[in-house]
């Protein structure tokens, strides 16, 4: 038998920079804690006025809730997803922006959108069941409500790296919920984004729930943010209930994403306070003890608690704030009681740009059933 001599043998040596130079992912790694500001030395440093407007906001995006969710009782609405609770990092999502940057929602993001400038009628016209879109997102610079879960995640990279490709300083920021985190779009999204170093924010809405699934059955990451590192982003970890710390915050990583230093996935911490949409039952998989527990860190106790602290809030600012959100509850009111003219055939438009045959003979279909409906009533 014949015995082989492996003393000789040389170890195998990798070359430097195998596939590339390594980085190094400590400065991608998210905050050890959730970044607050609230209830810290650092709210001092804060505009006042700054912290005024983020209550007078939260005070309005909390009636705007508390409105839909009254109008799908009513059924003039089909389904609301309600952001009850979520305020503070909807509207951080909105005011960290610019005028020229980008927002992508989800279905249940309409506050955002809301508190961008679109009319709360035409924010929730997909919810409705009217149109695919009740507003023109070239006007407002927002995409329209994504309903497929962090399908609009690839859709802010691409306008992102587009951008950038034009030398516009244009930002885009994607809301994705916890769940979301989970699709293959969200995954895809971050790659290219890390990839191709596009100017994108991905805020991640941690609730707690994918509808009823608890994050501990979605995922084993130490959080969210944590997947940032993964696809060579930065991440960061903020408490989402804290509206002076969402500002912050995303104001922090829209800036970092503008200046071209890459891409930011930013883990908010908050909880959903009602049900996932109007047909959920949350009693289900959620005890009232834990939804207690979440109410004492309702973002609008916790900014008016400090407001009233720091001697920036008075009862008639309280009045102000309420009356200027009954005003916008009015109005959705009213704007619902009239009646849409709806053009049935529109379903087809805004579909591609040039439409398949498939859906050229289902327009053809629709058609002949609305003329043959017509001539009925004849």
């Amino acid at each position: 038998m014949t015995v082989l001599d492996h003393s000789a043998t040389p170890t195998p040596v990798w070359p430097p920079d195998a596939h590339g130079p390594r980085r190094d992912p400590a400065p991608l790694l998210p905050d050890a804690e959730p970044v607050r500001v609230l209830g810290t030395p650092a709210v001092k440093g804060l505009a006042p006025e700054l912290l005024r407007d983020l209550y007078r906001r939260l005070v309005a995006g909390r009636r705007y809730n508390q409105q839909a969710t009254t109008l799908t009782k009513q059924g003039r609405l089909a389904v609301y997803p309600a952001s009850t609770g979520q305020e503070a990092c909807q509207i951080a999502a909105a005011t960290a922006l610019r005028p020229t940057d980008w927002l992508f929602p989800s279905y249940r993001d309409t506050l955002a959108v809301v508190s961008r400038g679109v009319d709360p009628v035409e924010a929730l016209t997909l919810l409705r069941g009217n149109a695919h879109s009740g507003y023109d997102p070239y006007e407002h610079r927002v995409a329209p409500l994504s309903t497929p879960l962090a399908t609009q995640a690839p859709h802010a990279v691409g306008l992102a790296h587009a951008a950038r490709l034009r030398g516009d300083a244009t930002v885009a920021l994607a809301l994705v919920g916890d769940g979301g985190t989970s699709e293959g779009d969200f995954h895809e999204a971050l790659n290219f984004a890390g990839v191709l170093n596009a100017p994108v924010v991905f805020l991640v809405q941690n609730n707690g729930y994918a509808i009823s699934v608890p994050l501990s059955k979605q995922s084993a990451a130490p959080t969210l943010a944590h997947k940032a590192v993964g696809y060579g982003i930065h991440g960061r970890l903020v408490d989402g209930n804290d509206a002076a710390a969402m500002h912050n915050v995303l104001s922090e990583a829209v800036e970092h994403a503008r200046s071209g230093l890459g891409p930011v996935l930013v883990e908010a911490v908050t909880y959903r306070l009602e049900a996932h949409t109007n047909a959920d039952d949350a009693g289900r998989y959620r005890s009232a003890e834990e939804v207690a527990a979440w109410q004492q860190r309702d973002p609008l106790t916790l900014l008016e608690s400090q407001l009233r602290d720091l001697g920036l809030l008075t009862d008639e600012d309280v009045s102000e704030a309420a009356a200027v959100a009954e005003a916008l509850a009015d109005h959705m009111r009213t704007m619902f009681h009239v009646k849409p003219e709806l053009d049935p055939m529109s379903l087809f438009t805004h579909v591609y740009a040039e439409p398949t045959p498939q859906l050229r003979e289902q327009a053809a279909q629709l058609a002949a059933e609305l003329e043959a409906e017509a001539e009925a009533e004849r």
